[in-house]
């Protein structure tokens, strides 16, 4: 076992989440993503969800201050009355070395215990559909695919367009199970509430 694995075994990362490491965190984004399916968004972006959703701001450190992984910009939004209020997660990363350690398990609780006080009927993410690791773990959390929004990726080098799953977990305020009724049909970007 190595040292990475028994010291997250004891506890001795750290899960950072408070106003001034939020913007450690945005420059960390900038000079190292953890994993090259994580997106990576412009300062704006990322300034936009601080200002509005600064709880959702998630950081795991090393004993030794290295970043181990991250959960950011998640938020709360939709509809109280359509019962389409929610948490979602716009970014969930591990360092490689940090993998298999149950900390994407870790972050995902947390940010899943603030839209729980937020009163969201449940989490959702998207994941590209090729990612079959990310979505096999979301799966084992809990998450099922809501449904399928066609071409939600864009391809960078002259590739096609790729497809994402949107996931969804109810929360506990979803008493019936109702936010995570599979749609039969795949959906484009622009029909996203």
């Amino acid at each position: 076992m190595s040292a990475n694995e028994r010291n997250l075994l004891r506890g001795d990362c750290c899960l950072v989440c408070g106003p001034v490491e939020h913007f450690i965190i945005c420059g960390l984004f900038f000079s190292r993503n953890l994993d090259p399916l994580t997106e990576t968004y412009g300062i704006p972006f990322y300034l936009q969800y601080l200002a509005h959703w600064p709880e959702y701001f998630i950081v795991a450190e090393a004993p030794g201050g290295e970043l181990m992984g991250y959960t950011v910009m998640g938020k709360a939004e939709g509809s109280v009355a359509r019962e389409e209020w929610h948490g979602h997660v716009t970014a969930l990363s591990v360092a490689p070395e940090f993998r298999r350690l149950g900390l994407a398990a870790k972050l995902m609780e947390l940010l899943e215990e603030i839209s729980e006080r937020k009163g969201g009927f449940f989490v959702d993410l998207f994941v590209r559909v090729s990612n079959q690791v990310a979505v096999n773990m979301y799966k084992q959390l809990g998450y099922s695919v809501y449904r399928t929004v066609i071409e939600y990726y864009s391809a960078s080098n002259g590739e096609p367009d790729e497809d994402a799953y949107d996931m969804r977990k109810a929360l506990s305020r979803d008493t019936e199970k109702k936010s995570i009724i599979p749609l039969p049909h795949p959906v484009r970007p622009e029909d996203i509430e």
